[in-house]
């Protein structure tokens, strides 16, 4: 009997101990996703336009990867093209993923860019997209572009602004038109996530792209924007 209750009062603790240790866990969770959601909505204030012919002229417009085909992929391209040939932007960078020979998110932008008519000169590739992160720093430290204008969805160009903050990049961004509320329950969701990454690999791991490789000069005289990957 006496053996009982003591496995009963060890069993007790123990439950106590883990219910602790969860509660703990679940607020500083809560914490992590209020504090970067913050941090990140409010470091980009005023450095997003919905209008094209509002927003400051620069030289690179930052293409931000999607996969091929779907709508956050084709409404970026619209917009890009938009603004290109509103004469905001003189060079387009399209980066993305292309990490498996089949699956090439750099050329599949750069092909439908130039279906709306973006001059194929005027494009440049890159290939090591991996991540947002790799994105925006790589347009600095392989690219050598210091001020750019990052085109996606709102909520990506919030993160991928205060990103490029972090890393010493003067951006600002043009929203390309969002999904409705069904249709993008999951990436919103799945943005909280992100920006919670976001602010650790910036913040505490101080994270650099997966590659950066030989810089690459965007303008007129450079031979060829988006190499054959064949």
């Amino acid at each position: 009997m006496l053996s009982q209750c003591a496995r009963f009062i060890r069993r007790l603790c123990f439950t106590r101990r883990a219910l602790t240790v969860a509660c703990f866990l679940l607020v500083a969770a809560g914490v992590a996703l209020f504090y970067s959601n913050w941090l990140i909505v409010n470091a980009s204030q005023h450095l997003t336009w919905n209008d094209i012919q509002t927003v400051p002229a620069r030289n690179v417009g930052l293409v931000l990867g999607a996969k091929p085909g779907n709508r956050y992929f084709t409404r970026r391209i619209n917009t890009a093209a938009a603004l290109y040939h509103a004469g905001k932007v003189k060079w387009l960078l399209v980066s993305g993923d292309n990490g498996k020979k089949e699956y090439d998110e750099p050329s599949a932008m750069q092909q439908a860019l130039i279906a709306k008519g973006v001059p194929e000169a005027a494009i440049f590739c890159d290939y090591a997209g991996f991540s947002t992160l790799d994105s925006v720093v790589r347009a600095r430290k392989v690219f050598g572009e210091n001020r750019i204008t990052i085109i996606s969805q709102a909520f990506h160009n919030q993160r991928a602004i205060w990103l490029a903050q972090q890393y010493g990049i003067d951006a600002i961004g043009v929203n390309a038109p969002d999904l409705n509320k069904r249709h993008g329950t999951y990436t919103r969701l799945r943005e909280k996530l992100a920006r919670v990454s976001a602010v650790l690999d910036a913040k505490i791991l101080h994270r650099q792209p997966k590659y950066l490789g030989a810089g690459v000069t965007i303008g007129a005289v450079s031979a060829h924007g988006c190499p054959s990957r064949q």
